[in-house]
């Protein structure tokens, strides 16, 4: 039934919340969702909704809405006070408006009295998991810990929706259309020509993950590789992977925080790849000395990482530093560029990925929604409605530009000398 119009009778608890619904939404341009409530009567669109909102009893729109922000909203969903069906993606178009509106919604005389009229919520809440390690941010231990509560899921939760190499990081699309898995494949090679790996060569990778890279440069380039991670169970899969594909005589993998790396010899290249938003602005100083310690002079390191808009001001904890990535510490651009070039390192390139990134998490999110029952009985619902959330938020921060990942090229000089060609034509070649 369509509430278009108001009963005569005494109001309904759904009527009260599309009054609330109405009230909220009056300024709100697209009207192409819908909103469902627990007796299955429908606020919105009468037409194929983009998404639906699953109101799932009479006092999810107080919990929704009591103290909004991005977390008390993602916390909503998670606990199950709502459900979002079909695309979930542009949901963040209408969170966008309902948190950013010029009246807040905590400020408004008449949202204020029509919230006090919604229906109390009485549905039970399980406990959500809150990250807290209690020691001091960004010490060995904490991030040890803070790695551990993110990519410690079994491996099993990951190959539901990564490509088969697990790549967990901005896959590189030559257009819109194209698979995962090609698009993945071209990222590591295009890092590997970024670095212009020869045979022979030493490579570092600071974040090595499940592997991906160090066994693509490996197997195409010929270089010998080391690989540290600070999660048990990736380097265990990572050293499973270079046994199946008989790398284990050119690469190994540590378990090893960047901070105790302590290798005799430099290395003749170092990427980092999706491992830079754990160190934390404090610690970008000491992450770019060390980095230029561990590289001959001559030789170039290649870090890739997420980056925070310089314009974007967040207001209190997001809903991923909560339950996603505790203690990452994302910084626009230039910062990270002014730490790089105090530790010495020249410039040679900068390049975003921010569209790129955008597709990836479109993929994952949409192999993790064909997978859900699976990535519940491997996890959790809690779990799987944290990361489908998270992965569909991201998508639309990279889309809208608040995020943006960038690849930065770092020379180490040589007498003013990086032995670097004069073009960058190269890259572009077909790839190995």
């Amino acid at each position: 039934m369509q509430l278009l119009a108001r009963s005569l009778l005494r109001p309904t608890p759904s009527i009260i919340c599309a009054e609330f619904v109405d009230s909220l939404l009056e300024d709100y341009p697209r009207r192409d969702f819908q909103v469902r409530f627990w007796d299955d009567s429908t606020w919105g669109t009468g037409r194929q909704p983009r998404f639906t909102l699953v109101l799932k009893h009479p006092g999810a729109l107080r919990a929704m809405f009591s103290s909004p922000s991005e977390l008390t909203l993602g916390e909503a969903y998670v606990h199950d006070d709502f459900d979002i069906e079909g695309d979930i993606e542009a949901v963040f178009d209408l969170s966008d408006y309902l948190l950013g509106k010029e009246r807040s919604l905590w400020e408004g005389f008449d949202l204020n009295e029509r919230l006090k009229k919604l229906p109390a919520s009485d549905h039970p809440r399980t406990g959500l998991h809150l990250v807290g390690f209690g020691g001091h941010v960004h010490s060995k231990e904490q991030d040890r810990q803070a790695i551990s509560y993110h990519y410690d899921l079994p491996a099993g939760f990951y190959t539901l929706w990564l490509d088969p190499r697990l790549v967990y990081s901005c896959a590189y699309f030559s257009n819109a259309d194209e698979d995962l898995n090609s698009a993945q494949i071209r990222k590591l090679d295009y890092v590997c020509r970024k670095l212009r790996l020869h045979s022979g060569e030493r490579l570092l990778d600071i974040g090595c993950g499940w592997g991906a890279l160090i066994i693509h440069a490996a197997a195409h380039y010929g270089v010998e590789c080391v690989g540290i991670t600070l999660s048990v169970p990736q380097a265990e899969v990572a050293r499973e992977q270079l046994r199946a594909a008989g790398l284990n005589d050119r690469c190994r993998v540590e378990v090893s925080d960047y901070r105790d790396i302590d290798h005799d010899q430099q290395y003749d290249k170092i990427v980092s790849v999706g491992m830079f938003e754990h160190v934390g602005e404090a610690l970008l100083p000491e992450y770019f000395h060390r980095a230029w310690n561990l590289l001959r002079p001559g030789g170039v390191f290649l870090n890739h990482g997420i980056s925070h808009s310089a314009t974007y001001h967040r207001r209190g904890p997001s809903f991923t530093d909560r339950y996603v990535f505790p203690d990452a510490d994302l910084v626009p651009i230039s910062t990270s560029i002014r730490a790089a070039e105090l530790s010495g390192f020249e410039v040679r390139d900068v390049e975003s990925l921010r569209e790129h990134y955008a597709l990836t998490l479109h993929h994952w999110v949409q192999r993790l929604e064909s997978h859900a029952e699976e990535a519940r009985q491997i996890t959790s619902d809690t779990t799987y409605r944290i990361w489908r959330l998270y992965m569909a938020g991201s998508a639309h921060a990279f889309r809208s530009g608040r995020l943006n990942v960038y690849q930065t090229l770092l020379a180490k000089p040589m007498n003013g000398r990086t032995g670097l060609p004069l073009t960058r034509d190269d890259w572009y070649q077909t790839q190995a």
